[in-house]
């Protein structure tokens, strides 16, 4: 993101933002679902947005919005005489409501996302707070009587617990007109009466050809080669920010590395480590974290089911074959994951040392590699 964009926390750097996305690809089943019970006079008050990040669920919910504040809503008893129904969630960039919202200056439109830090106007708080959830009782009652109103909430994962019950009252009796879009990549995390007053609609990750083409309508390179497309597991927003942060090469030190053990090259982990330190290394330890993620899944996948996935790099099955060879390593290899990461994470959290928290990772895998040799 250039130094003079505004910070904005919906927005992937390196990517459009899903407002100024003119095309949602790959998503035919959930368009239909949602373009179905709109035109049928029973609109749910609540949509419930699920699926990995990155795969266009923000895009689905800008292009909704989009259409029911640009559609004349249809009564389910005023169905005769009327003219045909919309065929697809399209609106012609040219109108008024796609225009003021690509603006941010839409009346019928509500963004609740992490705001700008008070403290800090540079940064962005962490949280979704209870204050940016009480905006929306302004926001209902300044716009009555003004037809729908559209509410996106991006991520709610990223509420507190205040803010989630504050939303939660308003999900409980929403105004007339009103539709709240819920942005979700783990759902399990949200409150279940939150859950249970949303309809859901289920984004799965896009395959080969649609993600080339979301790439390349965001401005990235569509993927060469299997790591690139491996790696990004469907997600544009993982493809763009892998590929920005040279992921494909790190999974590829980090597979050399784990071919090392349970004799563990320490150089090569000591370098790999070292490159996470500082404020210049912070996305750095996030991309680290993520591929050790994906390189224990694989190894324990490969364990518990006996087939090897394509290489994202030379030899990497072998690897993985020789470090998970059966379903009791591979559960080993699983557990040790959610542990490790989760502590490094914590850890990062309360500004330990990110080269040292990496480093330690290694350790306990090699460490973990000679218990299960021996």
């Amino acid at each position: 993101m250039s130094d003079d964009a505004p910070l904005e926390s919906d927005r992937l750097d390196g990517a459009p933002h899903p407002r100024d996305t003119a095309r949602l690809f790959g998503h035919a089943g959930p368009e239909a679902e949602f373009l179905t019970a709109a035109t049928s006079g029973r609109m749910p008050h609540g949509w419930l947005l699920t699926g990995p990040r990155g795969i266009g669920k923000a895009t689905f919910a800008w292009r909704a919005a989009r259409f029911l504040l640009a559609t004349p809503p249809v009564a389910a008893n005023d169905m005769f005489g009327a003219p045909p129904p919309p065929t697809s969630l399209d609106i012609d960039p040219e109108h008024p409501v796609a225009r003021r919202m690509a603006a941010l200056s839409e009346p019928g439109l509500y963004l609740l996302r992490r705001p700008v830090d008070d403290k800090d106007a540079k940064k962005l708080k962490t949280v979704i707070t209870v204050d940016e959830v009480r905006g929306l009782k302004g926001f209902f009652h300044m716009s009555a009587g003004d037809g729908r109103r559209v509410v996106i909430v991006d991520s709610a994962d990223e509420m507190n617990p205040s803010a989630a019950n504050a939303l939660l009252k308003e999900l409980e009796e929403p105004p007339e007109g009103a539709v709240l879009f819920l942005i979700s990549h783990r759902p399990s995390g949200l409150l279940p009466t939150i859950r249970s007053r949303c309809r859901t609609l289920r984004f799965t990750a896009l395959d080969d050809a649609d993600l080339a083409a979301a790439l390349i309508q965001a401005g990235s390179e569509p993927p060469e080669g299997i790591a690139l497309a491996n790696l990004a597991q469907g997600s544009v927003g993982a493809a763009i920010t892998l590929g920005e942060q040279g992921g494909p090469a790190l999974y590829g030190d980090i597979m050399r590395l784990m071919d090392t053990l349970p004799n563990m090259d320490r150089a090569l982990a000591l370098k790999l480590a070292e490159a996470t330190a500082g404020k210049a290394g912070e996305a750095r330890f996030a991309l680290t974290l993520s591929l050790l993620e994906t390189a224990l899944a694989r190894a324990a996948r490969l364990g518990a089911t006996g087939q090897a996935p394509p290489d994202i790099t030379p030899g990497e099955a072998a690897t993985l074959a020789r470090l998970a060879p059966t379903p009791a390593r591979a559960r080993d290899w699983a557990n040790l994951a959610q542990s490790l990461t989760a502590r490094a994470r914590q850890g990062k959290a309360v500004n330990l040392d990110p080269a040292a928290l990496i480093f330690d990772i290694f350790l306990d895998l090699d460490r973990t590699a000679a218990r299960l040799a021996a």
